[in-house]
């Protein structure tokens, strides 16, 4: 089970990545990226779900735990924002989404990098 939640935040990172950058590369946002967004969303959350399982407990009150909880809050966000700026057609918000895009990605790759840094659900 450890290869396959790591093969899906590996998932996670790859597809936010794209859309996030795929985003701000191309300055606007469009249903590709959205389909990025809640892909890297469903890879992340199964992924976390999948180590949550592995460290024997539903949530950890730590640095990683914490950040996690928040990252996935916040992707979920973010992909049902962008879907609602697409839905509404608001040009403005096409155009400058990639700014929040960003900023979302950023934070969520402090949980992240702490849990591929100090091994966080692998029992450590």
């Amino acid at each position: 089970m450890l290869l396959a939640a790591i093969l899906f935040i590996t998932g996670a990172l790859a597809f936010y990545s794209a859309g996030v950058w795929g985003e701000k590369i191309k300055g606007r946002l469009s249903p590709l990226w959205i389909v990025f967004f809640w892909a890297g969303f469903v890879c992340d959350t199964t992924g976390t779900a999948m180590m949550s399982r592995i460290a024997g407990g539903p949530f950890l009150f730590n640095f990683h735990g914490i950040t996690g909880m928040l990252a996935i809050l916040l992707m979920a966000s973010h992909a049902v924002w962008a879907t609602i700026v697409l839905v509404r057609k608001d040009e403005k918000s096409i155009s400058g989404f990639h700014r929040f895009s960003i900023a979302v990605w950023i934070i969520w790759l402090v949980p992240y990098l702490s849990g591929v840094i100090f091994g966080v659900g692998m029992g450590s």
